[in-house]
């Protein structure tokens, strides 16, 4: 298994606090897959007004941090080094459940199609084993 701290992460994408929606890296293969996490706080900017009575964390920024992961993925391989990889596309999203303070948010993302700079990744979030988020991504490197 590869494993990945914060630092080795913002080696690879260029994102930071508090746009940065992974903690660590626990698998990937370059240009194949990275599987992820993110702990859940309650001190995350966005649970102040999404929802103050009921804190729940977007499903875009759900759907962001399976786009990191997928980054990760796919700007490890050497040639992609330093590059970003841009959103050209978000298919078959589904949300089927809430992210809550609290929740350990495992984030899979696997790539299935590269052509050139575009590719596709399918990804899966899910929280104790139940998945919240499903998509493709397109994604462009840049």
């Amino acid at each position: 298994m590869n494993h990945l701290d914060i630092n080795q992460i913002k080696a690879i994408i260029p994102h930071r606090h508090p746009f940065l929606l992974v903690d660590y890296i626990e698998d990937y293969e370059p240009g194949e897959f990275a599987v992820g996490y993110k702990c859940v706080s309650y001190r995350e900017d966005f649970f102040a007004g999404h929802f103050p009575q009921e804190p729940v964390m977007p499903g875009v920024l759900t759907v962001e941090a399976l786009a990191q992961v997928g980054a990760v993925a796919i700007l490890s391989l050497p040639e992609h080094r330093g590059k970003t990889a841009y959103f050209g596309g978000i298919d078959k999203c589904r949300f089927k459940g809430k992210v809550v303070p609290g929740d350990k948010l495992r984030l899979e993302t696997r790539i299935i199609k590269r052509k050139g700079p575009l590719g596709v990744g399918e990804a899966i979030a899910s929280v104790d084993g139940n998945v919240v988020v499903r998509a493709e991504l397109t994604f462009m490197i840049g």
